[in-house]
């Protein structure tokens, strides 16, 4: 099973081999929402419609 870091928390997340990009996975550590950002190697990303969605990237929309 592959495994990503979580950009949150920096602990391993289990990935599904079938998980296609545009997927959402939680972290079991922290239990942020993560979406997949990439497959080869996967890439997890903070999933926008998630309360733990920092404002930061947000702001950075505004300008």
């Amino acid at each position: 099973m592959p495994t990503a870091v979580c950009p949150e928390c920096d602990e391993d997340v289990y990935v599904d081999a079938d998980s296609e990009q545009g997927d959402v996975v939680t972290c079991d550590e922290c239990g942020a929402d993560l979406e997949v950002v990439g497959l080869d190697p996967v890439e997890l990303d903070l999933y926008e419609g998630s309360d733990d969605y920092d404002d930061d990237y947000e702001e950075e929309d505004r300008f």
